[in-house]
């Protein structure tokens, strides 16, 4: 027969994999309703921004032709068609390779002669022009022939002068497409292509990048379109599935911990049964300070994915509140890991002689914004002269850390951090004070014992684990050393964790 314990294990162990399995495969649902979503977003945002950059190279390559048309309509208004007013234009105006103007007869005013075969192009292009399709008054009504731009000017004696150019497609790619593609901040490549599907420029190369759509341009350039090209990094199917990998190892994690609760709880005697009771707090605490910062992240990096944080001042805030829940994160996982490999005797350390002061201000410095967003004056003080101290540098800053992130999650009105370290009979004193809460003196050895957590209705609100101040405890011992707690309810917190000088080990 199974014991009421094993019962009840094995009902808490349906109760939780069946909803995490329907969960799971909701998920997934969602997940791939999210991929189609993200796909089609992502085609809207490229098209409107192609169209839009579309737009830019058309205005801007309309005032270059428009700049040249005005200098050569006041050369005209001038000098009438001469050599050199002409001339003094062109030079001016590099886009244009070369220039025709003609009158409605069809008679060559400039220059004196055609030039390789131009006039079988542009002169079909001239005659129907000269037929009156060409209005009185207006600038460039029509660009035709794919590389030929017409425009009705007037002469000084205010007979009409038809002015044919063509533009010299080198300058064209250099001052237009460079100028109004080059700049843009999008991971997707832009390519301009001809009339006859020939790459005329493309910010970037495309290699096996995907042609995903194009638009046309207008007036300015007849029968060329823009390309867009998605990069594969820059697929949104590819972010999606970093995503699940994420999703799927931090679901993985979540659910071994706690089928390892449930397990621990399965081998319980019944003079543990306050024991059970708290590591089922502990499960609990840690699903939801795992949940919480997965939450964010994923809310907020669908936010950038989607383009929806325009300006770089939001951009960059999003990227800290990401980066501070990844820190979190991994803390939070790194006390989980090392809390197990403690518990099986599998963790072990290797000290060396280490500078404190270093490792006290970066370990500081992950801290440094939760600190400044609640406020927290924080005070160091660690004298110049501090001799080394014997330690494992990786894991004395995680037992600060959690003495930090303490000192935060119990603070009080009063926002006060201060770490001081001295040399107090031969070993190093590391101490972390706070204005908090405060502990009472009967739970001050209590507080070290894994699982447990102060019994006070100020303090449960507050998540929390349940192994922080049980890791610290373990790292100080195994160096050698100890931590000492001083503490009264509504005057904070100091804690102090006492190592060996580098060179000696207290037995």
């Amino acid at each position: 027969m199974w014991s009421p314990s094993a019962r009840f294990s094995l009902l808490a162990l349906l109760a939780i994999a069946v909803p995490a399995t329907i969960v799971a495969l909701l998920g997934y649902i969602s997940i791939r309703q999210w991929e189609k979503s993200s796909e089609l977003l992502y085609r809207e945002q490229a098209r409107d921004m192609a169209a839009m950059a579309a737009a830019k190279v058309e205005m801007m390559l309309r005032h270059e032709e428009d700049a040249f048309l005005n200098r050569l309509q006041a050369a005209l208004d001038a000098d009438g068609p001469s050599a050199r007013a002409v001339g003094e234009v062109l030079d001016h105006s590099p886009l244009v390779r070369r220039l025709y103007l003609v009158t409605r007869r069809g008679e060559l005013l400039f220059p004196k002669a055609w030039k390789e075969g131009d006039a079988a192009v542009i002169g079909p292009l001239v005659a129907e022009a000269t037929q009156g399709k060409l209005e009185r008054g207006s600038k460039r009504e029509v660009v035709a022939g794919h590389r030929v731009c017409l425009a009705l000017l007037t002469g000084r004696r205010g007979e009409p002068v038809l002015a044919a150019f063509i533009r010299d497609t080198e300058v064209l790619r250099r001052e237009i497409f460079e100028t109004a593609l080059g700049a843009l901040e999008s991971p997707t490549i832009f390519t301009v292509v001809d009339h006859e599907g020939r790459a005329v420029y493309s910010r970037a190369p495309v290699g096996d990048a995907q042609p995903i759509l194009s638009v046309t341009f207008r007036e300015t350039l007849p029968d060329w379109r823009l390309a867009v090209y998605q990069t594969a990094d820059a697929a949104p199917r590819r972010a999606v599935r970093r995503q699940v990998m994420l999703f799927t190892g931090a679901y993985g994690v979540l659910l071994l911990v706690i089928i390892a609760g449930i397990v621990a709880t399965w081998r319980l005697t019944r003079r543990e049964t306050e024991m059970a009771r708290l590591k089922s707090d502990f499960v609990a605490n840690v699903s939801h300070d795992l949940k919480t910062p997965l939450s964010v992240i994923r809310m907020f990096g669908e936010t950038l994915d989607m383009g929806r944080v325009t300006d770089e001042g939001g951009r960059r805030e999003y990227y800290r509140v990401i980066t501070r829940e990844s820190e979190r994160l991994s803390r939070l996982i790194d006390n989980v890991l090392d809390f197990s490999r403690i518990e099986s005797g599998r963790q072990t350390y290797r000290t060396a002689p280490t500078a404190v002061e270093p490792l006290i201000r970066s370990t500081l410095e992950a801290f440094a914004y939760p600190l400044a967003q609640h406020g927290f004056k924080v005070d160091v003080d660690v004298p110049a002269d501090l001799p080394e101290g014997s330690m494992d540098a990786d894991a004395v800053g995680q037992a600060l850390a959690n003495l930090i992130d303490n000192a935060i999650k119990y603070s009080g009105d009063e926002r006060a951090l201060a770490v001081t370290v001295r040399v107090v009979d031969g070993r190093l004193a590391i101490t972390v004070a706070d204005r908090g809460v405060g502990i009472a003196a009967p739970e001050h050895a209590r507080i070290f014992e894994k699982f447990y957590r102060v019994g006070r209705s100020d303090t449960q609100g507050r998540r929390g684990s349940g192994v922080g101040l049980a890791l610290v405890r373990h790292i100080a011992e195994a160096h050698g050393g100890d931590v000492i707690v001083e503490s009264a309810p509504g005057e904070g917190s100091r804690f102090t964790l006492r190592l060996p000088l580098a060179g000696r080990r207290d037995g």
